[in-house]
């Protein structure tokens, strides 16, 4: 899937993944697609489940090589 921007967070462990695409996805504009690149299994609940709260949108999660992977859509 196409994607504006990316972040690699492997070798990182919550809560630092979700702070570091929250700091990145901020700074985008609304609509764009971020996608963030995770070693800990623990993101595949904490991801979806910030953006949900804060008004984002998982359009896409993938795993492989021992990563997740996840396309972040922001919202308004």
């Amino acid at each position: 899937m196409a994607h504006d921007d990316e972040i690699d967070c492997s070798g990182m462990n919550c809560p630092l993944p979700v702070l570091k695409t929250k700091m990145k996805i901020d700074g985008m504009a609304a609509g764009s697609t971020l996608k963030v690149i995770t070693t800990d299994p623990g993101s595949c609940q904490d991801i979806p489940a910030w953006a949900n709260r804060v008004g984002h949108e998982v359009v896409e999660t993938g795993e492989g090589d021992g990563k997740f992977w996840f396309m972040v859509k922001r919202g308004e």
